[in-house]
């Protein structure tokens, strides 16, 4: 499978990594706007600063880990050029690029896999699978505030050029609600605030959502970006229903800007009424075995002819709540998703 890597930040060293140690992958290329280091396993490939450039070079399979503005754009021009495409979440930075990325997929037979990293987390799968056993409705508490300074600072005022962390952080974690209630959205609400001067005048680093479903269960997603944030109670994942309760309970997640600390989970509470059950989860992957479980699954998905409906509209629906309160931040108003959304 002939590879081409387009952005070489943090997410896209490390999916090159993966596909360069995967055995039935061919890195053609790699592409970055600009200079990078890269890690010695990587330094050997040939380096465009165009997409155009790699995608002459006719892959088969094209990861995209660009910024959020360009993902819908790259992927279409990718899969029209005869490739499949594998994408850093989010999909796109409005519902309607993202449909219609899908729709592209959909009408070329390609496969489209969006990086919703915790789908392949096996603590997660656990997670998810014991809030379900509960029964709903539920309550979702999750938070992700990251107390970012020096280079990850920076790295975040790129990100909030076009997108902000409700959006960019907040899809991986709706996606897990919607995963344990099936239920569809219906109505979002949204606050946020801008806490510094370093950020566009009409971005905020800071934002809270909150999402009604259908079948009652209603849940809260926050999170911050920036050296002013608090590191107390940063980290919450905490489902509730009628019969119970699951939550992380790994109190020592070390610095919140720390990317393995946000996919650890140390540790599962099962509360029940007749009594709580610790599960302990050890041996736990970190971000590089997450980004390769990734790569292992786009392949798959590839020489298996593997269905992936279900999981681009996924991607479409978390999106959609994110960017409804994003809009309802922006306007103030309590956003109503419409049946398709």
């Amino acid at each position: 499978m002939r590879v081409l890597i387009a952005g070489l930040g943090n997410m896209g060293r490390s999916h090159a990594l993966a596909y360069h140690a995967h055995p039935e992958a061919e890195i053609i290329g790699l592409v970055n706007r600009s200079e990078v280091d890269l890690p010695e396993a990587l330094q050997g490939y040939p380096l465009h600063d165009t997409f155009r450039g790699g995608l002459a070079l006719k892959p088969d399979l094209v990861c995209i880990a660009t910024y959020s503005d360009s993902h819908a754009e790259y992927a279409i021009a990718a899969m029209e050029a005869g490739a499949h495409v594998f994408v850093e979440k989010p999909l796109a930075t409005n519902v309607a690029d993202a449909r219609v990325v899908v729709a592209t997929a959909t009408r070329l037979r390609r496969k489209l896999v969006v990086g919703y990293v915790l789908r392949h987390h096996p603590s997660w799968q656990r997670l998810i699978a014991e809030a379900r056993d509960l029964g709903g409705p539920y309550v979702f508490r999750m938070n992700l505030n990251q107390q970012s300074d020096g280079d990850t600072w920076a790295t975040h005022k790129a990100l909030m050029e076009t997108t902000s962390p409700i959006v960019d952080c907040g899809v991986h974690y709706v996606d897990v609600m919607c995963q344990i209630t099936d239920a569809k959205p219906v109505r979002v609400n949204g606050m946020g605030l801008r806490l510094s001067d370093e950020i566009a005048a009409d971005m905020y680093n800071y934002g809270q959502l909150q999402v009604w479903f259908e079948d009652g269960s209603v849940g809260w997603y926050e999170a911050g970006w920036g050296p002013m944030m608090s590191e107390t109670a940063f980290f919450v994942k905490d489902v509730v229903s009628p019969n119970g309760a699951v939550s992380i309970t790994d109190g020592n997640k070390g610095a919140s800007d720390d990317v393995d600390g946000h996919t650890k989970v140390g540790g599962i509470l099962v509360h029940r009424r007749d009594g709580d059950e610790l599960i302990e989860l050890t041996g736990e992957p970190g971000h590089q075995q997450l980004c390769d479980a990734e790569a292992a699954f786009m392949m798959s998905s590839i020489k298996t002819n593997n269905d992936l409906t279900s999981h681009m509209n996924d991607a479409v629906q978390s999106l959609s709540i994110c960017l409804a309160a994003d809009e309802s931040i922006r306007s103030g108003r309590i956003i109503t998703l419409g049946d398709t959304e």
